[in-house]
């Protein structure tokens, strides 16, 4: 009997050790003359967990970690390819509570299958959305993720249905798919993660979204940070190629759409839409004036589809399971679920996909037990370094696009990043403002100019240089950079500092 054991390849994992313990198992196997069948997953999630090993028994997979490579002896020696307890176990893993009570929709497959076996794909229900697709045609494939209420899961929460309706009635005879992977907000990797643990299912969004708005090109713009998903990418690309998922003629559709990866040069700025369309073209990453709008002269000039990683790798399930099933979930206008990820001073770190609607509290204490260091959470910072801080008594907030927005906040990527009670919040302001000054495509001058003198503001108030008065000239330059900042980079960036100067004033008074 041959036994299979999983061990996650996902860049998280084997940053601590992960390729190490698969190299260590396949060697005492041999060693021992055992037969097992090894798989490279893609990451449950877990971080907190990883390397996390399983293996396949009668009763589910059952998981054992954190393992190193030094361990792997004593976990043969404690039988666990029968599923054994011992001293590394965690039981079946579709039963850990964290990972049970959680409605996965986007990251169905992602730690369950292997990443580059199409095979495997299939089987676990892969390929029926873009089927699904084909049969419907164009026109009722845009009404189908209309309905389900699917919005952008890069942060601007724009419906997605609206993009591709705009791109399907646009005349050209030339249109793109264009996949934003540029993933720069701290405290988010859920793009990185279902690149290289499921790829295939944004190749099959994209695919999907090529043929309900009549493109045949689709680009994937992924930053440079990330040689794994790169890799993983370009590799599941070429399988979709040979076996007719990709090219001339989808799925014996007679539509014919390929897709081709653009590595980004390092610029936080190209998560914006029309900034990653300049850099696709070869130019400086800097923001297009809109309009007009990219759905109807996106790249080189041809009406264009842009989403992220996120947002085109939920289509397939979408149209797999149905619009209604999708928008069963959530909360108001924000349907279906969000894949939050949990970081920074976090005792339980990892991915969190759940419906629209969860509180933030749920999320940093039942899910993320607190803070790593034991200490009281003071600071909770949701939607990437651009986001608002919100203090420990209103972590009540609802996570999704509306009541954040009323709440002073924003959902952006879906980051949460914790601090305990050591945190100097005078500091996370300053850095908001500095990291504008650095990250700056430097087109317009709030944003450019703003948040240079925003940093030089806040020294002054820090070092209690005429307090009062750069109080308040820092609130009027926070208003200008809100009101003429031509993108989100300097339009959000006083949005973490007004949060700042609002929740935690005593930070400012020292």
């Amino acid at each position: 009997m041959t036994n299979t054991v999983y061990v996650p390849i996902d860049s998280a994992a084997t940053s601590v050790g992960a390729t190490a313990v698969a190299l260590a198992i396949t060697a005492e196997a041999r060693r021992r003359d055992i037969d097992i069948r090894l798989v490279r997953n893609g990451s449950r999630g877990l971080l907190w967990l990883e390397p996390l090993v399983e293996v396949e028994t009668v009763e589910g997979r059952v998981g054992y970690g954190p393992v190193t490579a030094a361990d792997v002896a004593a976990l043969f020696d404690s039988d666990f390819l029968t599923g054994a307890d011992n001293g590394f176990s965690v039981g079946i893993v579709e039963d850990i509570p964290w990972l049970a009570d959680q409605q996965r929709v986007t990251f169905a497959r992602v730690g369950v299958i292997d990443p580059l076996d199409i095979n495997d794909y299939e089987a676990h229900g892969g390929l029926t959305g873009l089927r699904t697709a084909i049969a419907l045609g164009p026109s009722k494939t845009v009404e189908e993720v209309l309905a389900s209420g699917l919005r952008g899961r890069g942060g601007a929460g724009f419906p997605a249905g609206i993009k591709w309706r705009t791109v399907l009635e646009a005349e050209s005879g030339q249109k793109y798919v264009c996949c934003n992977a540029d993933e720069g907000d701290s405290g988010t990797f859920a793009d990185r993660m279902l690149m290289e643990g499921d790829p295939f299912t944004l190749i099959e969004g994209m695919a999907i979204a090529g043929i309900a708005g009549g493109a045949t090109k689709g680009l994937i713009y992924i930053r440079s940070e990330y040689p794994d998903a790169i890799a993983t990418m370009r590799a599941a690309l070429l399988i979709a190629r040979g076996c007719g998922l990709l090219g001339d003629d989808v799925l014996g559709s007679g539509k014919a759409f390929d897709i081709s990866v653009r590595v980004g040069a390092g610029s936080y700025v190209c998560g914006e839409e029309t900034a990653m369309l300049e850099s696709l073209e070869g130019k400086r990453g800097m923001v297009r004036a809109k309009p007009p709008i990219p759905a109807l002269h996106g790249l080189f000039g041809e009406p264009t589809i842009v989403n992220n990683v996120l947002t085109l790798g939920t289509v397939p399930m979408i149209l797999a399971q149905g619009a209604a099933a999708y928008q069963a979930l959530g909360a108001d206008r924000s349907r279906g679920t969000q894949v939050f990820q949990l970081a920074g001073n976090i005792a339980r770190g990892g991915i969190v996909e759940r419906a629209f609607g969860i509180s933030l509290k749920e999320l940093v204490e039942t899910y993320g037990g607190g803070t790593r260091s034991g200490r009281p959470v003071r600071s909770v910072q949701v939607g990437g370094p651009l986001g608002a801080y919100f203090p420990a008594s209103a972590l009540d907030v609802a996570m999704d696009y509306e009541a954040l927005l009323a709440a002073g906040g924003m959902l952006g990527h879906g980051g949460i990043v914790v601090f305990d009670d050591s945190v100097d919040m005078a500091q996370q302001a300053r850095f908001a403002m500095e990291f504008c000054s650095k990250e700056s495509c430097g087109k317009c001058t709030p944003c450019r100019v703003g948040s240079v003198r925003g940093t030089e503001v806040i020294d002054k108030i820090i070092n209690n240089v005429d307090r009062n008065e750069n109080l308040e000239l820092l609130n009027d330059l926070c208003d200008l950079m809100i009101d003429g900042s031509l993108c989100a980079m300097g339009g959000l960036t006083p949005m973490p500092v007004l949060s700042a100067l609002r929740q935690f004033p005593e930070d400012f008074q020292r």
